[in-house]
């Protein structure tokens, strides 16, 4: 093909590769191709869309001949599309002079990309947009096509050794050129401030463009990374984004407003604000959504770590440092720290109170443990214990203080609200209490935090600049602030960056989080009780059961007791793990905030006595009414937690209660109507005989009353009085529909079969057999619950 015609299908094949930005065209659903299931069709995909392979290669042969590509805005992260539409350019660098209006008017806003940018940014919202295809198994999402390209793609573009490969060239001894700016098609007011290009200063200072292959290719490294962070983690409400801008670029803005206002009559200013209100994204990030970036924080970590030794020499390390070291340096403050602590933020805000929120605290350990990817092994110790977290991390931390500090405040208030009973719950508990009770790195959080604490003094040098939020989210290519050398400056601009001037910064340390600790240790202890109950009723269950016992036909059956719990079937093994996880988990609480012990001795005999004289469950926390027992927001907690719990009981007509699962339902039925039937013929008759005093009266009234059981009966906390219905004397045939009466009369019979007794005889034996029984039982108790079987 020549390239006019490779220019015009190039769109069309990278959409049919990963899919219409609508979801409409699912594409190769990279995200569904595993080797697993399709070997074939995903080896055929990784060799394709191969750093070298077919498709970049075509797309490096497009990039020589400068064609550019149309991607709609309206398809951009929510406040970047609300920003754009509002004639306010973003700070990121990817998207200025890319910006082109149609002649028509302002619909139909797209961006003008270069191939290897429309290439990435394809590939990159097909995370986003593919969210509903078609799955016909269980997918593994670190096992797919995709998840496997982004790998890929991070090793070949931000490699930790080495630099990145120089992408193939149909010229000999020829490169690609970096994409040359453009004017904007419009005016704009930026978020960020246009400076000269750190890069570009570095290829000005070249004898020519190919002298240095680095300086030239280093683009593709920071495109790259743009367009992941931008597409993956650029997703929240716009009142966030605009509130980490910096004041002085707020007032360039409503200056900007207000001039376009007088010229046009108010009409823009009109559709801006309806732009800004009419903004309303639906962000929710899958489990898969959050696995990729954690792969791309992890990566980005190594990447970060690779930087080499600075030298001794300032002057040396001027002239020696090339473009890729000195963007190692500044990846994750400038590219990624400030959108990921936002989407951490949303995701710790907006996540299901289940475990699938173990997605989100693995990337969110991953991120606050940059040493776990230092290339430094770390020395070999003989006992098991948690390695310390080494000095240099200090600089890491404190500017990083709202990630584990705020993160950590926003973790715990989840914790509290989660049944820590269930193993996956308890695993995370100890997960983040493990990872925070690292050696010296409590200390270094707590050394940041007094750093942030400090009163700042009132330097007329610096007193301009101070608590300007900087430009994190802008570009490598972006002027470099001043050097810093005061650390709480460094903290108190991390801090005020993130979350505004007026931010109140709660204290990790301090008494109200100190409170919230004490809140869980409480809770992990309750639940180790619960955990231990559940034990031991299995336990006893368990060594209960026999395999006549389940012929057995018990009472409880038949009044609607339930006396069991979900977790039951969570298994011994779980409920050991459970324990295991919750006692570390309290251990390392207490070494972090350094909980006293004498506390936590009365915390948990507070706990152990939670229980009545009988070993059973007390009632949840409840206060007396005119109307009866009321819960109160402690019951309402341990109900919700599976802390305590009524015994439910069924307290109407037996013969009405729902059929079972051990019932035949047509049975019962049958059983009902023709128990009716008797009922209602023989009424009086039955009256008369349960109202004689003799030995025949005390017979039938075993046989066809229902004492009442009030003493034993539990009622609703609604209701603080409820008067017992008096069925009267009646005949149940309900007992017949069961499976395991008609089971047990079955190997009765076959029994009998055994002794050459038939059929009549031996029912003739069975009713003897029970008048007797009934016979010795009315002389012991009248009082007894009746046999209605």
């Amino acid at each position: 093909f020549s390239l006019k015609e490779l220019h015009g299908i190039f769109p069309w094949l990278v959409e049919s590769i990963f899919g219409s930005l609508d979801g409409i065209i699912v594409g190769w659903n990279l995200r569904c191709l595993q080797g697993r299931t399709n070997p074939t069709e995903y080896s055929v995909a990784l060799d394709f869309l191969d750093p070298s392979g077919p498709m970049m290669k075509l797309v490096y042969k497009l990039q020589a001949e400068e064609y550019r590509y149309d991607f709609p805005v309206s398809y951009l992260p929510g406040p970047v599309k609300a920003s754009i539409q509002e004639q306010v350019l973003p700070e990121c660098s990817l998207y200025h002079n890319k910006v082109q209006f149609p002649s028509s008017g302002g619909l139909g806003l797209n961006l003008a990309l270069n191939p290897f940018e429309y290439y990435m940014f394809y590939f990159a919202i097909s995370l986003i947009t593919q969210k509903n295809s078609p799955v016909t198994h269980h997918v593994s999402p670190s096992n797919s096509a995709y998840f496997i390209l982004v790998d890929t793609y991070l090793k070949c573009f931000l490699p930790t050794e080495g630099s990145v490969l120089p992408p193939p060239s149909s010229n000999p001894g020829g490169t690609i050129p970096s994409p040359t700016p453009r004017s904007p098609a419009v005016p704009f007011t930026s978020y960020g401030m246009h400076h000269t290009s750190l890069l570009k200063r570095h290829i000005a200072h070249q004898p020519s463009v190919n002298a240095d292959p680095a300086s030239q290719e280093i683009w593709r490294s920071e495109t790259l990374l743009q367009i992941f962070v931008e597409m993956w983690l650029h997703h929240y409400s716009l009142e966030m984004y605009q509130k980490m801008q910096s004041p002085h670029v707020k007032l360039e803005v409503l200056h900007y407003r207000l001039s376009i206002s007088s010229k046009h009559h108010g009409s823009p200013a009109q559709s801006s604000y309806q732009a800004l209100h009419a903004y309303q994204e639906s962000f929710k990030p899958t489990e898969e959504h959050v696995l990729v970036v954690r792969l791309l924080v992890k990566h980005l970590h190594a990447f970060s770590n690779s930087l080499k030794p600075e030298p001794l020499s300032p002057s040396a390390h001027s002239h020696t440092a090339s473009p890729l070291e000195e963007f190692k340096r500044v990846v994750i403050p400038r590219f990624v720290q400030e959108k990921l602590y936002i989407f951490l933020q949303h995701c710790f805000g907006h996540w299901p109170l289940d475990a699938s929120f173990r997605a989100v605290l693995e990337m969110w350990l991953s991120y606050l443990q940059p040493w776990r990817y230092a290339p430094e092994k770390p020395p070999q110790s003989t006992e098991p214990l948690l390695r310390s977290v080494s000095e240099k991390w200090a600089a890491f931390i404190q500017e990083n203080l709202l990630m584990y500090t705020k993160l950590f405040v926003g973790f715990l208030n989840r914790a509290l609200r989660t049944d820590l009973v269930s193993p996956k719950n308890a695993l995370m508990v100890f997960r983040v209490a493990k990872v925070f009770a690292q050696p010296n790195l409590a200390e270094m959080i707590l050394k940041g935090e007094q750093l942030f604490l400090e009163p700042e003094l009132v330097i007329p040098h610096r007193q301009h600049r101070l608590f300007m939020t900087p430009t994190l989210g802008g570009s490598f290519f972006s002027s470099w602030p001043p050097a810093i050398t005061d650390a709480s400056f460094k903290v108190k601009s991390h801090v005020y960056s993130l979350e505004g001037q007026d931010f109140q910064y709660k204290q990790m340390f301090g008494t109200e989080v100190r409170n919230l600790v004490l809140k869980l240790a409480q809770l992990i202890c309750q639940a180790q009780q619960t955990a231990k109950s559940i034990s031991d009723h299995s336990a006893e269950t368990m060594a209960s059961q026999s395999f006549f016992s389940w012929f057995r036909f018990t009472p409880s059956e038949m009044n609607g007791s339930y006396t069991g719990n979900d977790l039951d079937e969570i298994g011994q093994d779980s409920i050991k793990k459970t324990d295991e996880y919750l006692e570390k988990a309290l251990e390392y609480l207490c070494q972090i905030f350094k909980l006293n012990e004498a506390q936590l001795t009365q915390m948990m005999m507070k706990c152990g006595t939670a229980q009545d004289e009988n070993g059973k469950k007390q009632l949840p926390d409840c206060i007396e009414s005119e109307d009866g027992l009321i819960l109160t927001p402690l019951g309402r907690y341990q109900i919700i937690n599976g802390l305590r719990r009524f015994e439910v009981q069924y307290q109407g007509d037996a013969e009405l209660q729902p059929i079972r699962s051990y019932e035949n339902a047509t049975l019962v039925r049958l059983l009902f109507r023709l128990s009716s039937v008797l009922n209602e013929r023989f009424a009086d008759q039955m009256d008369v005989l349960c109202s004689r005093e003799d030995f025949v009266g005390r017979l039938c009234r075993y046989h066809l009353t229902n004492p009442h059981l009030t003493q034993k009966i539990r009622y609703s906390p609604v209701v603080k009085d409820r008067t017992s219905q008096n069925w009267g004397p009646r005949i149940s045939l309900r007992f017949l529909a069961s499976y395991r009466t008609l089971l047990s009369l079955l190997m009765i019979y076959f029994i009998a079969s055994w002794f050459y007794i038939g059929p009549v005889g031996c029912t003739f034996i069975i009713l003897i057999g029970y008048f007797l029984y009934a016979v010795i039982m009315t002389f012991f108790s009248e009082g007894w619950k009746p046999h209605e079987h």
